[in-house]
C-alpha cells in the first residue's frame, strides 16, 4: 500500500484533466465516508438530544420557515 507522500508525488504527476477527474471522485468518496459516519451516529442514538430539541423548539414556536 502506498503512504501519503507517495499518493501526493503521484497525484504531482497527473495532467490537469486527470487531477479534476480525481478531485471529482475524492469528493464523491468523502461524502459517502460521511453519509456512513451519519447513519452510524443515527442507528447508535448519538443524535438523539439533538433531533429532541430540535422537535422541542418546533413545538414552542422557535423556528422559521425556509
Amino acid at each position: 500500500m502506498m503512504n501519503v507522500k507517495e499518493i501526493e508525488s503521484a497525484i504531482a504527476e497527473l495532467d490537469q484533466e486527470a487531477v479534476w477527474e480525481l478531485a471529482k471522485w475524492f469528493e464523491e468518496f468523502q461524502a459517502e465516508l460521511w453519509d456512513k459516519e451519519i447513519e452510524e451516529d443515527i442507528l447508535a442514538g448519538r443524535l438523539d438530544a439533538l433531533a429532541d430539541e430540535a422537535l422541542r423548539d418546533l413545538d414552542e414556536g422557535r423556528v422559521t420557515d425556509l
